[in-house]
């Protein structure tokens, strides 16, 4: 018969070891696509000019954005996927892809490039913010993933929609990253979603020699994709990696079909530079390259209200393509 402590004991082991099997089965419950940790982070940056930006002058009012990273389950160095939002900010349809991500194994690094500027949307006034601060914003969030303990340096991806894909894009310039990469790190790929290519910069075929995966739709009239082909043409000519898939009856953010939206509607006053043509001049100035004066906002070429709206069809054709893209990049099993 049990002497009293021994009866104690055998009832605390096993208490602990019914404790330890329900932690475990309520941790094998847990979806893939929660996060096993979320992380706020406060990214010092600057608010500069596209001119301070183009000249490497760092004279810029200081200013601090945010970032949430999830840290996917797994254990060790995982990969990551920084999300760069568009002029709306950060929306719904970021979730989803976060999500999607994380049930992949891979954690996600989000920039809110607006709160912290006190901004929630440029598409009405696109001055409001230089059409480059926001490739800042990634490099110095980049100073902050090249620290961290759980983040697989080598495995590192940036991918934008709209501004931020046009962020992603030009992130990818060797001239960019000389200038503002401080992090010691580069991205292993780039994936700009719909962005807009209708700005040319001295020296802009001269990327990093890392994937860029870009993705659009054919009757986007916000950013065309035309001068995104023009571009493209260009780096294929000087050997560089990059490809353009291309999706019929895809408006401007068609991947919000991830989160059912199907509605094509106008942006009732927000601004394009779909007819466009912007030059990198001399000393950094961005110019009309119909008027050879510098660009502003307030050019006749800059028109307003196109439309935005999601495809679920070519949403989910994207969204598999962008998983194997990554699922042979990363080597993910």
């Amino acid at each position: 018969m049990l002497t009293d402590w021994r009866l104690a004991a055998t009832a605390i082991l096993f208490c602990c070891a019914v404790l330890f099997t329900c932690i475990e089965t309520s941790a094998q419950q847990v979806p893939k696509e929660i996060a096993a940790r979320t992380e706020i982070y406060a990214i010092p940056s600057l608010t500069i000019s596209d001119h301070q930006f183009l000249t490497g002058d760092s004279n810029g009012k200081p200013v601090t954005v945010g970032g949430e990273f999830r840290i996917a389950q797994g254990s060790g160095r995982l990969p990551v996927v920084v999300l760069m939002h568009g002029s709306s900010g950060v929306g719904a349809g970021m979730d989803g892809w976060v999500r999607h991500f994380n049930a992949m194994g891979i954690s996600t690094f989000v920039i809110d490039g607006f709160s912290g500027r006190g901004l929630t949307a440029t598409g009405p006034n696109q001055a409001l913010l230089g059409r480059l601060n926001l490739i800042v914003d990634i490099y110095h969030s980049l100073e902050i993933l090249a620290r961290h303990p759980r983040v697989d340096l080598e495995r590192i991806v940036l991918m934008g929609f709209s501004r931020g894909g046009q962020a992603t894009l030009y992130a990818s310039l060797d001239r960019f990253n000389k200038l503002w990469n401080k992090s010691g790190v580069q991205f292993a790929a780039y994936i700009p979603f719909y962005p807009d290519c209708s700005t040319s910069y001295l020296t802009d075929t001269e990327v990093a020699a890392r994937p860029i995966r870009i993705f659009h739709g054919t009757p986007d009239d916000y950013n065309p994709v035309a001068s995104c082909k023009a571009y493209v043409a260009r780096l294929t000519e000087a050997k560089r990696d990059v490809v353009l898939t291309e999706y019929p009856d895809s408006a401007h953010g068609f991947d919000a079909g991830l989160i059912g939206n199907h509605t094509v509607v106008e942006a009732t006053g927000s601004q394009t530079v779909r007819h466009c043509t912007i030059k990198e001049g001399d000393g950094g100035v961005l110019m009309n390259a119909a008027t050879q004066a510098p660009f502003s906002y307030k050019d006749s070429c800059v028109e307003l209200s196109p439309h935005v709206g999601g495809n679920p069809t070519t949403a989910l054709e994207a969204r598999k393509a962008v998983s194997e893209f990554l699922q042979t990049l990363f080597k993910l099993g």
